[in-house]
Order: C-alpha cells, then sequence, then structure tokens
C-alpha cells in the first residue's frame, strides 16, 4: 500500500441542494490530500446537479454518478462502491460535516491501531449548521454482537481497508442499510472495529428523520433484521427485543452535553 493511501469518499444526493456546498467543502478542507469524492445522485429535481457541476468543473477529484431513475440510498451507495478506486472506503451523506482532519487523524489511528474498521464520536447539529452542544459517544471497541444489538457506527465516521477486506456493499434496504454494511466489515475482519474519542464529524438532525419518528424507528431496524440479515421472523423479533433495550437504555447514554465533557 502507499504510503498515503487513497480514501474514496461516498456520498448519495436527493434533492440536497441546501447543504451539498457545505458538505462538499468539508471535504475540500480536509488536510489529509489523497482522496476522491463520488458523489451520487438519485435523480434530483431541484438544483443539486448544477451546483455540483460546479465543483467537478475545477476539481479532477470529484466525480458526479447519476441514477436515471430515484433509486434509494443503498443502491446510489453501492455504485459509488463500485466505481470507487481507494485504498480505503469512507461515507458521507449530502447534509453532514467532516471536520478538517478528519481522514488524518483516522488513518494515523488505524495504521497506530492495525485495525481494518474504524469509527468515530460525532457532535450534532440543527437544519441551520449550529451546534446542539451534544456529542455521540463511539465505544472504544465495538464487536460483531455489541453492533448487532443496535447501530454504534455513524456512518458519517466509519472507514474501512478495502486492501484487506474488498469493497464491501450495502443491502437494498431504504433505511439502516449502513448498519448491515458496518456488521459485514467486522464479520469479514475478524476482530473488532475501534473507536475514537474525538468528535471527527457533524452530523445534521433534520425534522423529517427517521431518529424523530419512533414508529420508523421500530419498522427499519426490524427489516435490517428480517431482510438485510435474513434472519427468521422468530429470530428476528427475538433481536427487535434485544434492540429496543439496548437502544433506549444502553446507547442512550453515548449522547451526552458537550458541556459536561
Amino acid at each position: 500500500m502507499n504510503t498515503f493511501p487513497k480514501v474514496s469518499v461516498i456520498t448519495p444526493m436527493f434533492n440536497s441542494e441546501a447543504y451539498i456546498s457545505d458538505t462538499i467543502n468539508s471535504v475540500l478542507n480536509q488536510t489529509y490530500l489523497n482522496w476522491e469524492l463520488l458523489l451520487i445522485d438519485d435523480d434530483s429535481n431541484d438544483k443539486t446537479i448544477s451546483i455540483v457541476n460546479e465543483f467537478t468543473a475545477i476539481n479532477p477529484n470529484i466525480k458526479l454518478l447519476k441514477n436515471e431513475i430515484n433509486l434509494g440510498a443503498a443502491i446510489s451507495r453501492n455504485k459509488g462502491i463500485m466505481e470507487a478506486t481507494g485504498d480505503y472506503i469512507a461515507f458521507l451523506d449530502a447534509d453532514d460535516l467532516w471536520k478538517p482532519d478528519k481522514l488524518e487523524k483516522q488513518l494515523a489511528f488505524m495504521k497506530a491501531q492495525k485495525c481494518d474498521v474504524c469509527f468515530s464520536s460525532y457532535e450534532l447539529i440543527n437544519e441551520k449548521g449550529e451546534l446542539l452542544n451534544k456529542k455521540v459517544k463511539a465505544l472504544n471497541m465495538l464487536s460483531y454482537n455489541k453492533l448487532l444489538k443496535s447501530n454504534y457506527v455513524g456512518n458519517l465516521t466509519g472507514l474501512y481497508n478495502v486492501q484487506a477486506l474488498g469493497k464491501i456493499t450495502s443491502p437494498n434496504l431504504r433505511k439502516r442499510q449502513d448498519w448491515v454494511l458496518w456488521l459485514e466489515t467486522i464479520k469479514k475482519s475478524g476482530k473488532p472495529a475501534k473507536g475514537m474519542q474525538e468528535s471527527l464529524a457533524c452530523y445534521r438532525v433534520r425534522d423529517n428523520s427517521m431518529s424523530s419518528n419512533k414508529f420508523n424507528l421500530l419498522k427499519h431496524n426490524y427489516l435490517v433484521y428480517r431482510k438485510g440479515l435474513g434472519f427468521s421472523t422468530l429470530k428476528s423479533g427475538y433481536y427487535m427485543l434485544i434492540f429496543l433495550r439496548e437502544h433506549f437504555f444502553v446507547k442512550s447514554k453515548q449522547i451526552i452535553s458537550i458541556n459536561k465533557i
């Protein structure tokens, strides 16, 4: 592997005109320079593509891929993964942000820890990009069995080693497909993922986000077990009970006030 391995950043987009410039700039501002940004447009009908074209015209490391019809985040991400040429793959949704030293610090951490799957803590921002003074703390170590209970990987912080694991894609689920992807990376690596305590990204909390709708939370998490992992109906129901306990009584403790750090 090169001294400065290449990172492929995968960003699916759909009607993202309000945020995509800030998202792209957070990649352009990285202190680590060997990256490519693959933007996959999922048949947007706003100004998303015209905004992206302004970036691709002046930066050859930014590439635009297009879906002729709306296919969803899973297929869009997978399209980007298959086109990626990097030694590592990272994900950044079209309304989220990276801190400038995200890639540099994470790659150094992975090298020092000799791990193939890494994630970090991240902060929450509102739709205007203002800090909500809340941080989602990463676990120091994340096993397959622990991740099976609830999704502890903030997808905007995750990074995996393609050279070691190959390209790992998501199942075709409309929501929560990233959870299954990270389960597969840990399973294939044969060892736990490592978490960085430092916050390296900002997650934008939207008014219409799935996390604000408890019914959708239950439905889509059930589908992770039933369709994403292929569990039986009975086994999926059993793991949903485990998920509910983990999500509301254990994982909730990972969200802390920044003022208390």
